[in-house]
């Protein structure tokens, strides 16, 4: 039941801003400007308060994290050996890999986390985001920049790697982080606003996503976004899911883990194929199906787990 009350709450508003897009309450201009409150703003706020109140020595664990980016990198593996096989021009062949491991973690991995493990395990699901971002952003690049024949324009991975390890989402993570290890004591006019700001960032981000949300892109690639689908929210946490059950983790451990491997696929997979030479419109395809299907995915795991 916990599942159930969990899951289907969250999609009820991501489906919520679907319809407010359609019925013009949201504008494309007001989509843009929440998304960039949001993600330079809230959620960071959310992220730092949670972390910097939580004690690491309990919550933050080597062997979890470990893990989670080896699933991360071994279905990369798979996602770029599948393409050998399927009929894709060379530029969609990096948006499918990157669309099969890239999750959104940020805006739904954080919020199934938060909904269903509570506070102490949003801190541990938060903890494992800000590495695994680190490492899907870099993936990003190569499987795009591989598959990209334009040698003009294209962004190194140096140059991607300084702009990830400034991402909002993970600077306040590790700022986080200093505050625990130093056990620095929260201004109580900065703690309440912390709070503030933390009740507005995961209904606006949920709001955000189902706003965004286009199926028009789908029909054209139906097969191979269905390819990706599947291997994004059933064979990445599948992976997960194995390789922690291997290694003797504990299911109060191991969830926060598998819930950012069983996140759909990221809104970011769009912007990073329109900047670096993949699919756009391959990455909308999979970003709307993958979000909708993880709906159903979302509540197998955590049923497993």
């Amino acid at each position: 039941m916990n599942i159930i009350s969990t899951i289907v709450p969250i999609f009820i508003i991501i489906f919520l801003g679907l319809f407010a897009k359609q019925r013009g309450f949201f504008t494309p201009d007001f989509i843009s400007q929440a998304n960039r409150l949001v993600y330079y703003i809230a959620i960071p706020a959310m992220i730092f308060g949670a972390i910097s109140k939580a004690a690491l020595n309990t919550q933050m664990n080597l062997s979890v994290i470990m893990i989670t980016l080896a699933a991360v990198l071994i279905i990369t593996a798979v996602a770029w050996g599948t393409t050998r096989v399927l009929t894709l021009p060379r530029s969609s062949k990096g948006s499918f890999i990157q669309c099969s491991f890239h999750g959104n973690l940020g805006y739904i991995g954080l919020a199934v986390a938060f909904y269903y493990l509570g506070d102490s395990g949003f801190v541990k699901a938060a903890i494992i985001a800000g590495f695994v971002m680190i490492l899907q952003n870099i993936l990003a690049v190569i499987a795009l920049q591989y598959h990209n024949g334009n040698e003009t324009n294209r962004p190194g991975l140096l140059d991607t790697l300084k702009k990830t390890m400034v991402n909002p989402v993970i600077l306040s993570a590790l700022a986080g982080i200093v505050f625990s290890f130093f056990n620095v004591s929260m201004p109580v006019i900065i703690d309440r606003a912390l709070d503030i700001l933390k009740g507005m960032a995961l209904p606006m981000a949920l709001l955000i996503i189902g706003a965004s949300l286009s199926f028009e892109k789908f029909k054209p690639r139906f097969l191979n976004v269905l390819i990706a689908t599947f291997l994004k929210l059933i064979l990445a946490p599948a992976i997960g899911i194995v390789l922690f059950k291997w290694f003797s983790i504990l299911p109060e451990d191991y969830l926060p883990g598998l819930i950012i491997l069983a996140s759909p696929t990221a809104t970011l997979t769009y912007i990073m194929a329109k900047e670096i030479g993949g699919d756009p419109d391959f990455a909308v395809a999979a970003i709307s199906i993958c979000t909708i299907f993880s709906s159903v995915t979302y509540g197998v795991w955590l049923s497993l787990g």
